[in-house]
């Protein structure tokens, strides 16, 4: 039990980014539902509503072990 409780902590704190916090970033690219994909870190981000070549503020909603979830902020 406390083995994977361990586990599941280092793993998350591989992540770059956490819940919460904002980045100025450029979108790079689309992902497949539309919402635009930057990186921060190499860290894959998906930010909704956003459009390649956007310069944008983004604010980060929750963090997978592998991707990030944002939203532009004003």
């Amino acid at each position: 039990m406390f083995g994977s409780n361990y586990g599941r902590d280092e793993r998350e704190s591989n992540a770059p980014i956490n819940e919460g916090e904002e980045y100025d970033v450029k979108i790079e690219d689309l992902g497949r539902d539309g919402d635009g994909i930057t990186r921060i870190e190499g860290f894959v981000v998906f930010v909704s509503g956003a459009k390649v070549g956007d310069e944008v503020k983004i604010r980060i909603n929750s963090v997978r072990r592998n991707f990030g979830f944002a939203e532009v902020v004003e």
